[in-house]
This record gives C-alpha cells, structure tokens and sequence, in this order.
C-alpha cells in the first residue's frame, strides 16, 4: 500500500447527466491519506502517528520542508469507489485501547466517505508503542545530560 503516490487513486466517471458537464475526477493515494491522517490526530488517546523511525525521517523533513506531513504513518489502498487504510499510532498511557481504536476508525470513516465518496472498506490500527507521562522523544532523562559524565 502507498500513501503517497500521486499516480494513483480513484477515477469516478461521470455521464453529464442532469445537465452539467462529463468528466473524470481522479483522488491520489496521498489525498485519502491525508484526510485520514488528520482524522486520527483529532483522536483522543493518541499521541503520535508512525513509528520510531519513519517520525524521526519524518521530523527531519517537517523541519526542512517547514510543514508537518499529515499522511505520516498512514497507509491507504484506493480503488476505483472504495478504500482501505493502516494506521500506525502510539497511545497515551492509561488510554482504552479498544475504544481508541473504535473512534479512529468512526472519525477516518466518516471523514473519508464525506469528503471522498469512497466506501472505507477497511481500517487496520496497528498500536505500536505506549507514550508515558513525562517521557519524550530524547530519552528518560527529558535530555538533561548524565551526571556520571561531563
């Protein structure tokens, strides 16, 4: 499954019918991983999309490109009037799993089909990790140097 590849996506075909014009609208990958992506960020319980490596590439080329990439961390299969997304996430400690996960897939849901039109025919919540209280991404420590060393 690729979340960014801009060949890709759906094409919806449409007649003219009812007096306006025929055409073809085609959605990329990297649009329906976007709408799901932030759909998942709006989640209670959740702390960061992706895992270890893909935030750590991910915040380095955030940095460089000065914006945040919605779509990190989510996968989407399109076809030609359905989907199918992977979500990788990392929960807040003390968080309920399963009612997490039950409002990811409600929120990436309705977010997709309304803006899309696709049926989301699937979406697989893969909990990679559990963030604590305190911690952060620079170690136990919150980045404050050893006292054993100088």
């Amino acid at each position: 499954m690729a979340s960014t590849d801009t060949s890709s996506g759906i094409s919806t075909h449409t007649s003219g019918k009812n007096g306006g014009p025929g055409g073809t609208t085609t959605i990329a990958d990297n649009v329906v991983a976007t709408i799901a992506g932030i759909a998942v960020r709006e989640s209670d319980g959740i702390y960061a999309l992706g895992g270890s490596a893909s935030r750590a590439l991910g915040s380095v080329r955030d940095r460089m490109a000065k914006t945040p990439d919605p779509s990190r961390g989510v996968k989407v299969e399109v076809g030609e009037t359905q989907t199918a997304v992977d979500v990788d996430v990392i929960v807040e400690y003390g968080e309920p799993i399963a009612e997490d996960a039950k409002d990811i897939r409600t929120r990436v849901t309705d977010a997709v089909e309304t803006m899309t039109g696709l049926e989301v025919v699937e979406i697989n919540i893969n909990v990679l990790d559990v963030h604590l209280p305190g911690s952060d991404d620079e170690g136990e420590d919150g980045g404050r140097r050893s006292d054993r060393v100088q």
